[in-house]
């Protein structure tokens, strides 16, 4: 071993690779939407992050669900989705297009609709937690148990 490989193996990783084709279905999943997942703990042993992607069929709203105490980020890659969640009694429409970012902030009810006729929508997700934490919901002004110091 060199010593620059000695100076540098204490605080070297390596790099792990997922490829597309290899993004993994067996994640939490919501009605109407299929999740999948390429970065976790499970799958690289990430230990702050989850990322993945997910695809809304046309015409086609997912369930209302929430991602308990992480951070969602969204990237629009395709199509038009739109987001939807309750402020007071009135639910709130958020239609985005590819390029757009969504945030989600921890414990908020939400959902995704396609509302195209004819073109999926597809998204990537990352979140502030290894794990892809989804809370299935009856609606989105269903009571969400959040701890106290939150």
């Amino acid at each position: 071993m060199t010593d620059h490989a000695r100076g540098t193996a204490a605080w070297h990783g390596r790099i792990e690779h997922v490829r597309g084709a290899d993004m993994d279905p067996d994640t939490a999943q919501t009605s109407g939407m299929r999740r999948y997942e390429a970065i976790s703990g499970r799958s690289v042993g990430s230990q702050r992050l989850w990322m993945g992607r997910t695809h809304v069929e046309p015409a086609t709203s997912s369930g209302d669900h929430h991602h308990g105490a992480a951070e969602t980020a969204i990237y629009i890659v395709s199509g038009r989705p739109v987001f939807v969640f309750a402020e007071g009694a009135e639910e709130v429409r958020v239609e985005t297009e590819p390029g757009d970012y969504i945030f989600v902030p921890p414990y908020v009810p939400h959902r995704e609709e396609n509302p195209s006729p004819d073109e999926e929508a597809v998204v990537v997700i990352a979140r502030s937690t290894q794990e892809g934490i989804v809370v299935n919901l009856p609606s989105l002004w269903a009571g969400v148990e959040r701890p106290t110091n939150t």
